[in-house]
């Protein structure tokens, strides 16, 4: 059986839509007849890493507000640094996004634009707006000023017009190293937003380019790259994370003084998400350190990461959605992640057997040669949705934990003299315990009561405690992975903390060989189930064989969200 997920029509919203500060502009700009009614939107990844759940946050804005405006969402790759990105992360970034169950009105690249960038520099020079610095990155920082202090100009602002752009096309033709020049914008080294003080539009790069190949040796920045780019394509909202507002002086000014297309920058509050990091420099710690198994390491916030845990595409955009959009900065609780994934998956995982910490048991009175099938429902609440045939046999594995030789009160599963129910199958009671020399139980003996067949009895009897099994003799041993949080702190990132990687939790990984029903031997890489009682489980996708899969633990079934929802009712 498999349950894998198919991507929703993107033109029909799956919610309704909420109302946020962006939808409120956006709305009184349809209303003015700015833009001529239109609604265009993009997300500008950089090609240089793994998309994580913060970009899912970006990206369902863009695209969920194109979709539900009728309007147009481009992918644009933010490609000026061709020393970080390669085609690897294009190619990741993609998926994730068709995974994410989005696609693109267009596909751009910044480096399509790289003539028409050059041609505007051009252009700013002419107008005395730019100028080539000769100052090292280092002296240009200095010069700069503080908060409190205007900066100072630097010696070759007072370059002519015609030195300006003999340099910068000599920049252009290779005839300088990397590092011994760049090219100003000419503004204000006095003024109070230090992001105007004459900020850097190119720098000189000699490196190839997974794109343009040898064809440039400088390359434009981010702050002059993107506003043109929103420009050409006709962008009427810039969404942008907030450490990007300041920089909208920036984004404002290039587009004036070129007097050219200009749309509105609008800035919100990033995804930050307890017990996570998300900076991009930090994730690359952890891979680069070994303190993860690589970028699709199931316990990274990566898009690939959390798809190889079995986090459903769609439990992320009801996430994305219930946080909303902000204007201020703060942190989600992890559990609201957490219980927007149990709910996509109680909806979605088959049910099946699986005992992750068995203790063998015989069933005494139980013929020894005897199998029996029974029937059980995937859906237990929604049995037209399939059935399988689980074997029973006289010796099975229970949950370890499911059994105390002294049983504290409250305490409804099996011990000493207790009757229980085993799921689907029959009343069965402890008759004695087997140990080993140590003290240790290694065994126990039931004894099943024939006239309960189904987990019903007859004469209306009942049982408090129903665990679930699997024959020993038919069960598929394999490897599960328990996966937990990777940090123990709620802010790794708290100065408090020192160093995050101090946080991390050494305990986020224990393998265990469990034992699943045989129904599973043949489950596609990628499915998701729900082992009764214990947690939802999908089979991992990169070391998985045919007849050998390998269950990642996706989540536990407790869910702290719920309480404290609860809570807040009450």
């Amino acid at each position: 059986m498999s349950n894998k997920e198919t991507m929703p029509d993107n033109t029909t919203p799956e919610t309704a839509s909420r109302t946020n500060f962006i939808r409120e502009v956006i709305d009184a700009d349809l209303e003015s007849g700015k833009y001529d009614g239109r609604v265009q939107t993009r997300f500008p990844p950089e090609p240089n890493g793994y998309l994580h759940i913060g970009h899912a946050k970006s990206i369902c804005l863009n695209f969920g507000i194109a979709r539900d405006y009728e309007g147009r969402c481009n992918m644009r790759f933010d490609d000026t640094n061709p020393l970080t990105e390669e085609v690897e992360y294009v190619d990741s970034i993609q998926a994730d996004v068709r995974w994410l169950g989005f696609d693109w009105s267009e596909r751009h690249f910044a480096s399509d634009y790289f003539d028409q960038l050059f041609e505007y520099a051009v252009q700013l020079i002419k107008k005395g707006k730019a100028y080539v610095d000769d100052l090292s990155a280092e002296e240009i920082r200095e010069h700069r000023g503080t908060l409190t202090e205007p900066g100072t100009n630097s010696p070759y602002r007072d370059r002519t017009i015609e030195e300006n752009l003999d340099l910068f096309m000599r920049m252009k033709n290779g005839e300088f190293e990397d590092g011994s020049r760049v090219l100003r914008a000419k503004i204000d080294m006095s003024h109070p937003n230090i992001v105007m003080r004459d900020p850097t539009l190119y720098r000189i790069r000699k490196a190839p380019h997974h794109r343009t190949g040898d064809k440039w040796v400088i390359y434009p920045m981010y702050d002059f790259t993107h506003c043109i780019s929103d420009s050409i394509e006709k962008v009427t909202h810039s969404l942008c994370t907030l450490e990007f507002k300041n920089n909208r002086e920036l984004y404002d000014w290039v587009l004036d003084t070129l007097e050219v297309y200009h749309p509105q920058q609008i800035e919100f509050a990033r995804l930050n998400l307890s017990y996570t990091v998300l900076s991009k420099r930090r994730l690359i710690q952890l891979v680069r350190e070994g303190y993860v198994d690589g970028w699709d390491d199931p316990r990274m916030p990566t898009m690939v990461g959390l798809r190889r845990r079995g986090i459903p595409a769609a439990a992320i955009r009801d996430f994305c959605e219930r946080i909303g959009v902000a204007k201020a900065d703060n942190l989600v609780d992890i559990a609201l992640l957490e219980h927007c994934v149990r709910e996509e998956l109680n909806r979605t995982a088959p049910r099946i057997m699986g005992v992750l910490n068995p203790i063998k048991v015989t069933i005494e009175n139980y013929p020894e040669d005897q199998v029996e099938w029974f029937e059980m429902p995937y859906f237990p609440d929604e049995p037209e949705k399939g059935t399988r045939q689980v074997p029973f046999s006289r010796t099975l594995y229970l949950e370890r934990d499911d059994f105390r030789e002294e049983a504290p009160r409250k305490f409804f599963r099996l011990a000493p003299g207790r009757e229980v129910r085993l799921r689907y199958a029959y009343y069965v009671t402890c008759t004695d315990v087997i140990k080993d020399d140590e003290g240790n139980v290694t065994e126990l003996i039931l004894r099943y009561d024939p006239e309960t067949k189904g987990g019903w009895s007859k004469d209306g009897r009942k049982v408090k405690g129903t665990l679930h099994w699997v024959s020993a003799d038919h069960a598929l041993e394999c490897e599960t992975r328990l996966y937990d949080r990777l940090f123990t702190v709620e802010n790794p990132m708290d100065k408090q903390h020192g160093d995050f990687k101090n946080t991390i939790n050494k305990d986020s990984l224990e393998m265990v060989t469990s034992y699943v029903e045989p129904s599973l031997k043949e489950a596609e890489p990628g499915m998701q189930v729900q082992f009764e009682r214990l947690g939802y489980f999908c089979v991992d996708t990169r070391d998985s064989k045919p007849g050998q899969p390998v269950f990642n633990r996706t989540v536990t079934l407790r869910d702290s969200w719920a309480r404290i929802e609860r809570s807040q009712k009450k």
